[in-house]
């Protein structure tokens, strides 16, 4: 498939991934009844699990998101995955001086979506309004290449009518851990990984 065809494959799916998610979108941001915690298991068949190599799909914008993702991603690593984390191991666009914008795009666009396809599993943040949009795109490219597929969420604002992700995002989802503790989430993921493999 020559690179122009992946490009428009890639961008019908990013749209695709948008208006699905932007449908879903709670308009009134309740929060949920007296729930703390919850975990959600999608998939019912057991996976295989091989390869221990993790893409790290995250909003990585503001100093919080950022300091977050390391705390989740030396958690995974101390479960002895390797983990590629963009912020920290890919290219920021802030750090790009001198570029184009279509340069920008075509070597951060690159440089993920390889990273994706050499990874065992993706591992996402769910959080916000409703997840990042780069994200889902990295999602939707690592459910079509089999890949396994897991997210975390500590956010309350897009809970609605007790679905708060959209089906199309957490359809692709092995397993989801949801804490709106962000401690007592990093701590469940630890014990999970404990005795579980990704």
């Amino acid at each position: 498939m020559n690179k122009s065809l992946i490009k428009i494959c890639n961008i019908l799916l990013c749209i695709g991934i948008l208006l699905c998610t932007s449908a879903c979108t709670n308009t009134n941001n309740t929060a949920p009844e007296n729930k703390v915690t919850e975990e959600v298991t999608v998939q019912k068949e057991p996976v295989k699990a091989e390869g221990k190599r993790v893409y790290f799909a995250s909003p990585m914008f503001a100093q919080a998101e950022k300091d977050f993702n390391l705390r989740v991603v030396t958690v995974l690593e101390e479960a002895g995955y390797e983990v590629f984390l963009p912020q920290r191991d890919g290219l920021e666009a802030a750090l790009l001086e001198g570029k184009s914008e279509e340069e920008l795009i075509e070597m951060i666009f690159a440089l993920d979506h390889d990273e994706v396809l050499k990874a065992d599993i993706v591992f996402m943040n769910l959080d916000g309004r409703v997840p990042d949009e780069g994200a889902c795109v990295e999602l939707g490219m690592a459910y079509v290449a089999g890949k396994r597929c897991y997210g975390f969420k500590t956010d309350t604002r897009s809970v609605e009518k007790n679905m708060d992700l959209n089906p199309l995002i957490a359809g692709c989802m092995i397993k989801i851990f949801k804490n709106y503790d962000g401690e007592k989430l990093i701590e469940e993921i630890k014990a999970y990984l404990a005795e579980n493999d990704l």
